[in-house]
This record gives C-alpha cells, structure tokens and sequence, in this order.
C-alpha cells in the first residue's frame, strides 16, 4: 500500500456567500468549502479543520471572508482534509561584509534649524532697515 498524498493549495472564493441571508453566511461558507473540496478532489469525504473553522467564525456568523486560502489533502482512502495554508516565509540573506570595508552612516541633514537661522537672520536684517 502506497502513502501517497495528494497536497494541492487552492484561494476558495466565497463571495456568493453574500447571496444568503445575512444569519446563514458562515454556514453557507462552510458548506462551499466542502462542496469545492469534493469538486476538485473527486471524493465525498470530507475533514475539515479546525483552524479553517475558525478562520471563517473570526467575524461572526455574518461577515465570513471573501476568499479563503487553504492546502486541500487527499489520502488512500479518499478521505479528503482541509487545512489553512501557511505560507513557507523565505529567509533573505544579508549581504556579507569584506573585513577591510567599514561601515559608512549618513546623517540626516537638518534643514529645519538652517531655515530657522537664515529665517532669523532676515529678521535681523529688516530690524536694522
């Protein structure tokens, strides 16, 4: 027997969800996720997570997401789960310094109390006049 699992990350768009009456919506949206998930997985077996249960409840029975992103799982059996998609975060790496190089730091150049001197300055000038 084979543990294949079939792993496939789809974005459910649950916008007809807004077509329900406003108290049925975060039902309504559950049921479209099952229905999606038996669509493209071709199984009848259905699981869905907690965490994806959640995520549609956050706002309340009437204000479920418009588009929901989830990781839909399919093993030997048929049996079909799905779970939120969490993004892999991807590490940047930092350019490498040279030991001879030192780091250079700019200032930020203060305008502000130049236009206050040159601002004074005029002042002193019209006094005089």
């Amino acid at each position: 027997m084979s543990e294949e699992l079939l792993e496939r990350i789809y974005t459910i768009n649950l916008g007809k969800v807004l077509l329900s009456p406003n108290n049925q919506r975060a039902k309504r949206a559950i049921n479209m996720i099952r229905e999606f998930a038996s669509r493209h997985m071709k199984s009848e077996n259905v699981k869905i997570e907690e965490d994806v249960s959640h995520l549609v409840w956050e706002r309340g029975i009437r204000h479920p997401p418009r588009k929901i992103r989830v990781k839909l799982t399919k093993d030997d059996d048929g049996n079909i789960l799905v779970s939120k998609y969490q993004e892999e975060k991807k590490v940047e790496e930092k350019p490498k310094e040279k030991k001879g190089e030192k780091k250079v730091e700019e200032k930020p150049k203060e305008k502000k109390e130049e236009k206050k001197a040159s601002a004074s300055k005029s002042d002193e000038k019209q006094k005089k006049e």
